[in-house]
Parts: structure tokens; C-alpha cells; sequence
């Protein structure tokens, strides 16, 4: 049980920087891995950026170099730092959090509401 709140979206001119942020609450014990997708219209939703509990992360080779995931436990928040913003990268970014249920060991998945990142040429 994660509940996921996102923030930080917002409008840039293309070569700017937005930081952001998914602040996790409830059973925060039991993630195993923290994400970032996006998805623009009339596409799929992809993986960006991911964090696992043990602090080994992964990026999307449309972002490598540029995009940057951080976490702060004593915060339980994770972040998103998104520099030389391209065109390309305008979508709606969601938070993403897998959590593995004690008793059974199922693997859940839960998700922010989602915030805007679009990027002006």
C-alpha cells in the first residue's frame, strides 16, 4: 500500500531544467524499486529512469547523460533532475513504485498522478 505524490512538472524552453519529485507514503518498508515513465499523447508509456532499494539505477538511452534519479530516504522522496531539455522530452512524467507484499511475496505496482513536463523550442 504507496500512495505517490508527484510535483515539479511545468513549462521550459528547450536547453532548461526542471527537478522532479515523487513523495512516497504508507507501506514504504516494503518498495523494491522507485521509476519514472512518461508517456505524450498518442504514444506508449516508457521507462525513464529507475532506482532500486539497493541503489543501483538504470536510464533510457534518450536520456542518458541528461537525466539524473536521486533519492532522499530520510525524505522518502525521489527525484528527477531533467537537464538540456529537448522538444522530445515534452510529456506527462508518472512516479512508479514496486512493492512486494510481505506475506506472499507479490509484486505490486503503484503509480502518481502524473505531472507535465513540456518543452518550448
Amino acid at each position: 500500500q504507496v500512495h505517490l505524490v508527484e510535483s515539479g512538472g511545468g513549462l521550459v524552453q528547450a536547453g532548461g531544467s526542471l527537478r522532479l519529485s515523487c513523495a512516497a507514503s504508507g507501506s514504504i518498508f516494503s518498495i523494491k524499486a522507485m521509476g519514472w515513465y512518461r508517456q505524450a499523447p498518442g504514444k506508449q508509456r516508457e521507462l525513464v529512469a529507475a532506482i532500486t532499494r539497493g541503489g543501483r539505477t538504470n536510464y533510457a538511452d534518450s536520456v542518458k547523460g541528461r537525466f539524473t534519479i536521486s533519492r532522499d530516504n530520510a525524505k522518502n522522496t525521489v527525484y528527477l533532475q531533467t537537464n538540456s531539455l529537448k522538444p522530445e522530452d515534452t510529456a506527462v512524467y508518472y512516479c512508479n513504485a514496486k512493492e512486494q507484499e510481505q506475506s506472499t511475496y507479490s509484486l505490486y505496482d503503484y503509480w502518481g498522478q502524473g505531472t507535465q513536463v513540456t518543452v518550448s523550442s
